[in-house]
């Protein structure tokens, strides 16, 4: 019997001196606790998304330091914990010093496993490049240094040895990816539990939150546990990281997994705390309680994480007040809720800018939201400095220097309704907020961030675009959510829900004549999600291919017979996924690389996490053919 602490910390990036003071509080309180052990996540000294921190010598050395610390703090309790290891004997493919990410295990006041290894700390094996990370860019794996030393991987993956009381315990040491090997030739676990006797497998981890994630793990590291027949410490920290243009929450959620797979312990999720288990490793679990270990994916979850990632986001950019400019539609409706629920009603100024093209409908929606949030509310309308701005551009000479011909511009009514956006974000809403005190908001979703739905420095500007990783259908949901659940009555009017979704940037957007967005968000959002977020992504081949198949509802997850109703041939289906494709591979790209930090809480958001590059639409040579068969008729669908 063992008695492990797990350490689920709050991790600051890139700052190892508050690490190692929190972490320092926590070897207190796991000595209170009479812990044997105690495990601190992955990187918990310099924190793991820092950019390129990490070619920052000085800021190495200050790691270091601060791990030497945390190692003189085992004279008591065995401490494990995540460090970037330096050799400075060394350099890295790119030049710089080499870089490990690290596994320390500190005993009896120094490192524990130099004796079978070529440094006394373990390495991560598996180097994961996808998604937002780049641990490749900085770090030197153990598959590299295996062929660096003309070695395999499987000699160099071997057991970190102590003593505690009398007994000798060997652990096997796992980094976050290294316990995700399906994909991998190498497989970490597989390779110390087939070659070495291990009592006790630990994976410390940096795991960003992603709605679902944590009951595929569970799934995962049950497996693994109940396979070898080793109990199983899995321990990640909470807070709040980002790579510049993509924060992540993460949710902690340390758990134990026995040696029959169960469940012998588990931490909060969004809570830093130290919570200690005595864990047979040779017997079942010992349990008083069984753990309630929740659903994450849900929409409970969902707005915890959102509510979680926002109020950490505010923190550290030290922002307490927020201004937010309100419609009376959906989005902002949301929006608005949800930072009079982080905030405070107190700390948000809402801000309704109507033009002659918003409706009473919808004035009167902005202002009874602002009523039920019991929100500062301010009226500025907009019209007066559009039409300046439009009698300035068209009636304002060009003249030629070397002729002295004399031309004047013409204001197209698309225009006009971008100069509406950014006469409401760039003016308005950027001067109340310096007046306020605070920043405003982005309430932009990810079906406008994909087709590029949005005024480029209008309404997609802001210092943060909370809800441009959930999909149209998510913002309803989490409507209905902060209504009965948040603030158990209608703060977000029903008929801001039940309206159509609308600019109002011209009469053909009324919404008192059910007038509205060119998006069909039933439909769009899932054609989207397929473009995007699906792991091998769809392009318009594949689109059209299901469309030829009749299978296209159930590949891309949208109702039955929805298409059909839609698009009565194939001619208005190829337009509409062509407009689309193009928007999304084309001008979209240019205004995402431009728009605010996202949260993210899905499979894949809008950011580093959805790597870009500005080259335009492309469509295959086989979507061509089929284009061509379904136009001409040759196929029946």
């Amino acid at each position: 019997m063992i008695r492990i602490a797990l350490g689920q910390m709050e991790v600051i990036p890139g700052r190892p001196d508050l690490n190692h003071a929190t972490m320092s509080m926590m070897i207190q309180e796991a000595r209170k606790q009479q812990a044997d052990m105690i495990v601190f996540p992955e990187m918990s000294i310099p924190g793991y998304l820092l950019g390129d921190t990490w070619e920052q010598e000085a800021f190495l050395r200050d790691c270091e330091y601060y791990g030497q610390q945390i190692i003189a703090a085992s004279d008591t309790i065995t401490i494990l914990f995540g460090n970037v290891a330096i050799d400075w004997t060394k350099r890295g493919d790119d030049g710089r010093v080499r870089k490990y990410n690290a596994f320390f295990v500190a005993h009896q006041g120094k490192l524990a496993g130099a004796e079978n290894f070529p440094y006394p700390f373990r390495i991560k094996t598996l180097h994961p490049n996808y998604r937002e990370f780049d641990d490749s860019r900085h770090f030197c794996s153990l598959r590299k240094l295996a062929m660096e030393l003309h070695t395999s991987a499987d000699q160099l993956l071997q057991p970190v040895h102590i003593i505690t009381g009398e007994k000798s315990l060997s652990i096997g040491c796992i980094l976050c990816e290294d316990g995700w090997s399906d994909d991998y030739f190498t497989k970490p676990i597989d390779i110390l539990s087939q070659n070495h006797a291990i009592d006790l497998l630990v994976n410390i981890s940096s795991s960003p939150f992603t709605l679902g994630k944590n009951n595929k793990r569970n799934r995962v590291f049950s497996k693994q546990a109940r396979e070898i027949k080793t109990p199983l410490v899995y321990v990640n920290n909470v807070g709040l990281q980002n790579n510049g243009k993509t924060v992540y929450t993460f949710d902690g959620c340390s758990t134990v997994y026995c040696r029959d797979g169960e469940i012998g312990a588990y931490c909060s999720p969004f809570i830093a705390e130290v919570q200690t288990i005595a864990i047979n490793l040779t017997g079942a679990c010992q349990r008083q309680t069984v753990p309630v270990v929740t659903d994450d994916n849900t929409i409970d979850r969902l707005f915890e994480a959102i509510c979680y990632g926002t109020r950490k986001f505010l923190q550290s950019i030290g922002m307490s007040q927020v201004v937010i400019g309100v419609s009376g539609g959906i989005d902002s409706a949301v929006a608005a809720a949800l930072y009079a629920h982080v905030l405070g009603p107190e700390n948000i100024l809402l801000v309704n800018m109507p033009s002659r093209y918003n409706s009473q409908t919808t004035k009167g929606l902005a202002a009874k939201l602002a009523e039920n949030l019991g929100c500062r509310y301010v009226i500025v309308p907009i019209q007066q400095s559009v039409d300046l701005t439009l009698n300035q551009i068209s009636s304002s000479p060009l003249v030629n220097p070397r002729s002295g011909e004399k031309t004047t511009l013409t204001v197209t009514g698309f225009m006009t309704e971008n100069m509406q956006a950014r006469d409401r974000s760039a003016r308005v809403l950027a001067g109340l907020a310096a007046a306020f005190g605070g920043g405003f908001t982005c309430n932009a979703n990810k079906c406008e961030l994909t087709v590029g739905y949005s005024t480029l420095y209008g309404d997609q500007a802001g210092f943060l675009a909370a809800l441009a990783d959930l999909w149209k259908h998510q913002v309803y949901e989490l409507a209905h959510y902060l209504n009965t659940v948040v603030y158990g009555q209608e703060v977000i009017p029903q008929e801001t829900i039940s309206i159509v979704p609308s600019a109002e940037l011209s009469f053909d957007q009324s919404v008192d004549e059910g007038k509205g967005d060119p998006l069909i968000y039933p439909y769009h959002d899932y054609l989207f999600r397929a473009f995007m977020e699906y792991w091998n992504r769809a392009t318009p081949e594949d689109i059209l291919l299901w469309y030829r198949e009749g299978k296209l509802e159930e590949k891309i997850g949208c109702s039955p017979d929805l298409v059909k109703q839609l698009f009565p041939d194939a001619k208005s289906f190829i337009d509409d996924l062509e407009r689309w494709w193009k928007l999304y591979t084309g001008l979209a790209v240019a205004k995402r690389i431009q728009a605010p930090p996202v949260l993210a809480v899905s499979r894949r958001a809008y950011g580093f996490d959805h790597r870009e590059a500005q080259n335009g639409p492309y469509f295959t040579k086989h979507y061509q053919e089929l284009k061509a068969e379904l136009l001409r008729g040759d196929i029946h669908v």
